[in-house]
């Protein structure tokens, strides 16, 4: 059990300073950076602070402890399909390997952070009424 919970905080670690503390510290120290991972793509200004507002949110979801199970399913599912998207984005646009693997590569590691949660929280069991 103790290793199950070493790995999901390393992998939830990993994304709540990729996915929620870099955007935010963009956000905070360097907003004229804001746009830079957006606009090339063709993305409206706004879509980046949404993003970034939308992300930090999920982290949160993942990491605070006493987050209700089905809110950090959602949140789980939206950093999920951000990172989709991220990928065909690069993938249509700038074609970029690097651009287009690191998505995947994070992904990755919010699985292993999403299959380590399921494993350390007990599981819901529903009476019949």
């Amino acid at each position: 059990m103790k290793t199950n919970k070493v790995i999901f905080w390393v992998a939830t670690a990993i994304i709540v300073l990729w996915e929620g503390v870099m955007p935010l510290g963009t956000l905070l120290f360097s907003p004229e950076y804001v746009t830079a991972g957006t606009k090339p793509l063709g993305y409206p200004d706004y879509f980046a602070y949404t993003l970034i507002i939308c992300k930090v949110l999920g982290v949160f979801a993942i990491a605070y402890a006493k987050t209700p199970a089905k809110l950090k399913e959602w949140a789980y599912a939206g950093l999920t399909f951000n990172l989709i998207f991220a990928f065909i984005s690069h993938a249509c646009v700038d074609k970029n390997m690097v651009y287009m693997l690191l998505p995947l590569v994070v992904l990755g590691i919010l699985a292993v952070s999403y299959l380590y949660n399921s494993r350390i929280q007990p599981t819901l069991e529903f009476s019949k009424a």
